[in-house]
């Protein structure tokens, strides 16, 4: 890349609305003293060097991290995500799930990778904005959830078997959040989408409690499905994109669980 296409990558930074304040600031820093003629190898030093204290703990906007993936030599896989074809085509056999369960960077493999699963999109639901972006929500400015909205072939998989398995990938008595994920817009919600999905979710909800596997209540809502906004692309098979950071996430929630199941039997045991 040679200078001018440089300064043209770190415009469009500055101009993209998911850019933080002060790393639009260093952008626009380093922009500004490339096009005084400045020596590109020095100013590249220093944007580095600022920015890799939030790079190494995987804390920039996505979209800056490639940018410092790019000026750094280090290599990213590169998924796109073509949202045309996350469609139901086949109204007899094909069927809608959506689930919320803390940050959906998590909740996409565990679905993907069973059979009958056509399609999983990560994105937004619950709120009341419209086409909200990851920063609004993020900020709990919108009242949505982040959550995987799932298509899947009900000759292969019936919705019982996904509402079963969102309970293995939970903790149903956290209200607040899931995991170190803090916020409304972590908060555990089954969306149901007709009246069918609603009963299935409400006997298993209940099957759960009797099962008194947990000391606290099992607070996951189960709410009517509202308009699904897709998430922004570099969202979507974020376990595939990144695969060193999604395993350190998902080994902590897989972490917790497991405890979190092993103290249920020592329960069930004693009593």
């Amino acid at each position: 890349m040679d200078q001018h296409e440089l300064i043209n990558t770190i415009y469009n930074l500055i101009l993209n609305p998911a850019t933080r304040d002060w790393e639009r600031k260093l952008l626009s820093e380093t922009k500004n003293r490339l096009e005084d003629g400045s020596r590109l190898e020095n100013h590249l030093s220093k944007i580095e060097s600022d920015l890799r204290p939030l790079a190494l703990r995987g804390n920039l906007t996505p979209d800056v991290m490639d940018f410092y993936n790019l000026i750094t030599g280090n290599q990213t896989v590169e998924t796109t995500f073509d949202m045309d074809d996350h469609t139901v085509i086949d109204q007899a056999h094909q069927e809608v799930a959506i689930f919320a369960g803390g940050c959906f960077w998590c909740m996409v493999e565990p679905f993907e990778t069973h059979d009958g699963i056509l399609s999983v999109l990560s994105g937004y639901t619950g709120g009341t904005v419209a086409s909200p972006t990851y920063d609004q929500v993020s900020g709990d400015y919108t009242g949505h959830v982040e959550a995987v909205e799932i298509i899947f072939d009900t000759r292969s998989i019936q919705y019982a078997d996904l509402v079963e398995l969102y309970w293995q990938l939970t903790d149903p008595t956290d209200a607040h959040g899931q995991f170190a994920d803090r916020g409304e817009r972590y908060r555990p919600v089954i969306f149901y989408g007709n009246e069918h999905q609603r009963k299935i979710a409400e006997v298993s909800k209940q099957q759960l409690i009797d099962s008194k596997k947990y000391t606290k209540p099992v607070v996951t809502a189960i709410e009517p499905a509202s308009i699904f906004w897709p998430a922004e692309n570099y969202h979507q098979q974020f376990y595939k994109k990144n695969r060193k950071r999604y395993k350190k996430l998902e080994q902590s929630r897989r972490q917790f669980l497991f405890f979190q199941r092993l103290l249920g039997k020592v329960r069930s045991r004693f009593k």
